[in-house]
């Protein structure tokens, strides 16, 4: 048994999950009031990102539980012991990556998330599945909150926030980016700066599609 597929994680996600399937962003006044184009103004805005996920902040926009199992591989293949998470939400990424660095034998992930309400939820669930001593949550814009105190070589990164802010969160972290480190960036074909940056031709990366909405990219140098 591995942390993930044993208790108390693997019936806290299946919880989870259960909770994130019975809503919809829909049910929300304001967001159902919005033509599906202003909906997508504002999720993909670089100026207006917050009031997006502030009209969001009740509902959990989670990695499928696809993505969560790839996260976890790829943390235990690569041995990782310093990740960095954009975007924690109610922590249901961050739960399948703690596990990881918890079956590595230890370690560290940062994560950051600018709504309290969800920061509560995250540490709550974190909590829970006993793994709250392998995360730090830094409560604010991540392009601040990231810009400080990283670890020397970072050997994962989830990027699952506002998906306009992919391309300049990769800039705060790309120093602190061991040879070889993963970037797994979620629904990544709605920032098209970020798949230009990764799959450009400097060399800095190797990047494909991977699951239909994920990219999956490794830094080489």
């Amino acid at each position: 048994m591995t942390t993930l597929t044993a208790s108390p994680v693997a019936p806290l996600l299946d919880r989870l999950f259960r909770e994130t399937d019975s809503v919809s962003p829909l049910q929300i006044p304001e967001v159902a009031a919005l033509s599906s184009e202003e909906q997508w103004r504002l999720l993909l805005s670089k100026t207006e990102y917050r009031r997006a996920y502030g009209l969001l902040k009740d509902i959990a926009l989670p990695v499928s539980r696809e993505t969560g199992a790839l996260l976890y591989l790829l943390g235990r293949a690569t041995r990782a012991r310093h990740m960095v998470e954009f975007g924690t939400s109610f922590g249901i990424s961050t739960l399948y990556l703690a596990a990881a660095l918890r079956d590595n034998g230890g370690g560290k992930l940062i994560t950051t998330e600018f709504e309290p309400s969800k920061v509560q939820r995250a540490r709550q669930h974190l909590s829970e599945g006993g793994l709250s001593d392998l995360v730090e949550i830094r409560e604010g814009d991540a392009l601040e909150t990231l810009q400080r105190d990283l670890p020397e070589a970072i050997d994962l990164v989830l990027l699952d926030g506002a998906k306009s802010l992919y391309p300049e969160v990769l800039s705060l972290l790309e120093p602190h980016l061991r040879p070889g480190a993963l970037i797994v960036a979620d629904n990544a074909d709605h920032s098209p700066d970020f798949l230009a940056t990764v799959r450009g031709s400097s060399g800095a990366y190797l990047s494909l599609p991977f699951g239909g909405d994920v990219e999956l990219s490794v830094r080489c140098a």
